[in-house]
Formats: C-alpha cells, sequence, structure tokens
C-alpha cells in the first residue's frame, strides 16, 4: 500500500531573491519560493499522523512547527512553487511510511564452519611464534 499525501492546498507560499548567477535577472525578480506547512494546524492529519511527522521531521520543523523547503533551481516562480510543493509533499508521505519489519534469519552452518575453521588456522599461525623452551622439546 502506497500512502501519497497531498497537503498542497494548506501550503504557504513566500517569495525571494534567488542567488547565485544571473545577473540584472537576480537582482530583481523574486524568483526563489519558500513553501511553509504547518503540521499541527493541519485539517488533513490525524493527530497520529501529526506526532508521526512532528518526531520523524523534528530537525526539518522550525518552533513554530513549521516545516519549510525553499526551491530556487528554476528561472520562473511558477517551476519554483510546483517544486517545493513537491518536496513538502515526498517529505510528508515518506514521513508517514512505515518502516518494513526486518525478518531475523539464522547464520548458514556452512559460515559457522568456515568462521571455525579461520580461527583454528590464526591459532595455529599465532602458536607458531611462540619461543620453543627447551624443557618442552
Amino acid at each position: 500500500m502506497s500512502l501519497k499525501m497531498d497537503v498542497s492546498k494548506e501550503l504557504l507560499f513566500q517569495t525571494t531573491r534567488s542567488g547565485g548567477k544571473g545577473g540584472q535577472n537576480v537582482n530583481k525578480v523574486e524568483t526563489a519560493v519558500i513553501a511553509s506547512f504547518h503540521v499541527m494546524g493541519s485539517g488533513l492529519l490525524s493527530e497520529v499522523q501529526k506526532a508521526v511527522i512532528m518526531a520523524k521531521l523534528a530537525s526539518r520543523i522550525q518552533a513554530e512547527g513549521y516545516l519549510q523547503v525553499k526551491s530556487q533551481e528554476h528561472r520562473t516562480q511558477l517551476e519554483n512553487k510546483a517544486e517545493a510543493t513537491q518536496k513538502i509533499n515526498v517529505l510528508v508521505t515518506g514521513a508517514l511510511q512505515k518502516k518494513k519489519a526486518r525478518i531475523a534469519t539464522r547464520v548458514p552452518k556452512a559460515v559457522v564452519a568456515q568462521r571455525i575453521q579461520n580461527k583454528k588456522r590464526k591459532s595455529e599461525v599465532k602458536s607458531g611464534r611462540k619461543k620453543v623452551r627447551r624443557d618442552e622439546v
């Protein structure tokens, strides 16, 4: 079951000037977009989902409870807005997916036997390095 979350209706957008190269266009046009999603104020998520997102994305969520993403890859505000929306949707969807439980497996007999054989060989090599006493010979 793949859970796909679309929180685009609850996003707040803010525009800023992009950094980097671009000459005059960068200096005068606000093409970068910062998308903000208020996790605890969301009407789309249940309380359990909100708690999961707050726990898993704690390092990305600000003190006020906003999950923010910035996009400034594209030359137009519209494309950056779409990318920021997609980034937030991917983050939220990823946080809500449950990890697949690991199935414990046994160590094969051949691997155990190989490990014991290696230990014996190593022991023989190390015992061959000992000094030989006359009374033992």
